[in-house]
């Protein structure tokens, strides 16, 4: 790997270890108990004219079942909406090319990609999608779903620091607080850059251009800007164009591509330093903060070497590999030049440890090893750090779980934060482990027998079945990035991937609002000789070990018979 390549990476993890415990603080406030928080002056007339539109009450606080229906309340009409913009698109205004409505399977998967975080594109953006689709439908689930997430997060965290409590917050005034005081200031922000580097905003339809060649060039335009900032802070990742942070108009320079990875991972890792704030000890969010930190990092590197490294084939034909990296053609495969294969690398790691999907390369053409470290990443559970508030629920989930391990080696009962881990916890616990791989490996095993399904795929053979894998990965983490060999626009995979995204958000949120409103009755119990301290390097390796081991048992013959097979094969 390049020179260039290395000081990237040292520079976004200086730029993270500035930022996130600053944003990490604010948030914490924003969702904390007190009653004044930062930008009252601004932003409390704005909450208080939703509430009186919404009718809320914001200072009466609901139980976990009445947070979890309304949870699903707002993202069943998120979904209806959505789905009939798209279906009644080909008569809405704010479509200058005339384009029809969606096909309703397409409109089925995009409206629940969208609603459950996914934003998995069995479509091309600017040739399906209107502009008011774009901007009234896809960009508002950009905010509002990830506002979802963090809400979950604020409850789950407000569930371990309260003792012998009965509610979790308000989910509307949760909803509103994310969306209105932390997506939408830093979204302004980002899309400001993003248009300075190039980044395009605008409501024009197609502009005809004449190439050198006299041959006639439809050139897309439209709001980019401001969907892709909320595409990336958001862990959204659903782009307004086709080949996504690809694509010149959503990616321009190498300056938008380091903002972009970067905020595809600022609030992720800042919502480990609000936790350590809002549970009252900073050492436990600066030690989530370490294990997501230590997992990216392995991740990142490992991509970034394996994709810099090429394809050792090449010298079988011929080729030689000491050209430079950068203008090796097995280096560049799938890969933008304006970004070379190092930043392909981490940004693969980084959209697939969180749950963001946006690619700025082909991860279809990755090297074996490259493209299954980003499968792997994502059957990690996307915790490291994960998307927006749900990454940090996946992290504690497994934290509590590392915990009751530790507690049965030593025979006694198990605590986390001064809070007793009993059977109630475990069972809800084990559905949150179990849920996500038993959708992804039931579709998957039937997509690599079924006939329709092997029509999609562009590949046989290892790589065939990593596509396959990879789909349901992507669609049963809520990622929604891609191995782009693979056809999902039809009927079996538009279904069963829309299955998928459900199960891996809803069955996911509801164990852990169960598990937060279990919790939040509970009385801390003093620490003694025998407490497991949560904020230790140890612990940190024992909760690495139990993410590694519980999707290493899960996943590993799956993996073997694809990218594993697949590189050994070279």
């Amino acid at each position: 790997m390049s020179g260039a390549g290395w000081v990237q990476f040292v520079v976004l993890i200086i730029v993270l270890l500035v930022t996130a415990p600053l944003l990490g603080r604010y948030i914490a406030r924003v969702y904390g108990d007190e009653k004044k928080a930062p930008g009252d002056r601004v932003f409390l007339p704005v909450e208080r004219l939703i509430y009186r539109i919404c009718r809320v009450d914001p200072e009466r606080e609901q139980r976990w079942t009445r947070y979890a229906l309304s949870l699903i309340g707002f993202s069943l009409v998120s979904f209806l909406a959505l789905f009939g913009l798209q279906r009644l698109q080909g008569s809405l205004p704010l479509n200058p090319v005339e384009l029809p409505s969606v096909a309703p399977n397409v409109a089925f998967n995009v409206a629940v990609s969208f609603t459950t975080n996914t934003n998995w594109q069995a479509y091309g953006g600017e040739s399906t999608m209107s502009h008011l689709t774009q901007m009234g439908g896809l960009a508002v689930q950009n905010f509002v779903s990830a506002a979802v997430g963090m809400a979950v997060m604020a409850a789950l965290i407000r569930g371990l620091a309260r003792r012998r409590a009965s509610t979790l917050g308000n989910f509307w005034v949760d909803l509103t607080r994310g969306t209105v005081r932390i997506l939408l200031p830093l979204s302004f922000l980002v899309a400001l850059v993003l248009i300075s580097q190039g980044v395009i905003q605008n409501f024009n339809g197609h502009t005809v251009a004449t190439t050198v060649e006299g041959a006639r060039q439809l050139i897309p335009g439209g709001p980019g800007a401001s969907q892709i900032a909320i595409k990336q802070l958001g862990t959204n990742g659903g782009g307004f164009f086709d080949m996504n942070s690809a694509h010149p108009f959503e990616n321009s320079t190498v300056v938008s591509n380091f903002v972009e990875t970067w905020a595809i991972l600022i609030i992720p890792f800042a919502m480990a330093f609000a936790f350590g704030r809002m549970v009252g000890d900073r050492r436990q969010g600066r030690a989530v903060f370490g294990i997501m930190l230590a997992v990216w990092g392995a991740m990142s590197i490992g991509a970034m070497l394996t994709e810099s490294g090429g394809n050792p084939r090449l010298d079988d034909l011929g080729v030689s590999q000491t050209i430079t990296e950068d203008q090796s053609g097995g280096y560049l495969e799938g890969k933008e030049v304006r970004f070379g294969p190092a930043a392909s690398g981490l940004w693969a790691a980084s959209t697939t440890g969180t749950s963001n999907g946006s690619v700025n390369s082909m991860h279809d053409s990755a090297t074996p090893l490259g493209g299954g470290l980003a499968m792997a990443h994502m059957m990690f559970g996307e915790v490291s750090p994960g998307g927006v508030g749900v990454g940090l629920n996946g992290l504690l989930i497994m934290a509590i779980l590392a915990v009751f391990i530790a507690g049965l080696m030593v025979g006694r009962t198990p605590e986390y934060l001064g809070k007793k881990i009993q059977a109630a916890e475990m069972k809800l616990v084990m559905l949150y482990v179990l849920a996500m791989p038993a959708v992804l490996l039931t579709f998957a095993a039937i997509s690599a027998v079924y006939g329709n399904a092997l029509g999609s795929l562009n590949n046989d053979g290892p790589h065939g079945l990593s596509e396959i894998l990879y789909g349901f990965a992507s669609a049963a983490n809520n990622n929604g990035s891609a191995f782009a060999g693979l056809d999902s626009s039809t009927t079996w995979y538009t279904t069963t991937q829309g299955i998928a995204m459900l199960v891996g958000r809803f069955l996911l949120i509801i164990p852990v609002l169960a598990l937060a409103g279990s919790m939040v009755r509970k009385e801390r119990v003093p620490a003694s000789p025998g407490t497991m301290p949560t904020h230790t390097p140890l612990f940190g390796g024992l909760v690495v070990g139990v993410v590694v081991i519980v999707a290493g048992l899960t996943f590993f013959p799956a993996l073997a018979l694809g990218p594993i097979v697949e590189h050994l094969s070279l």
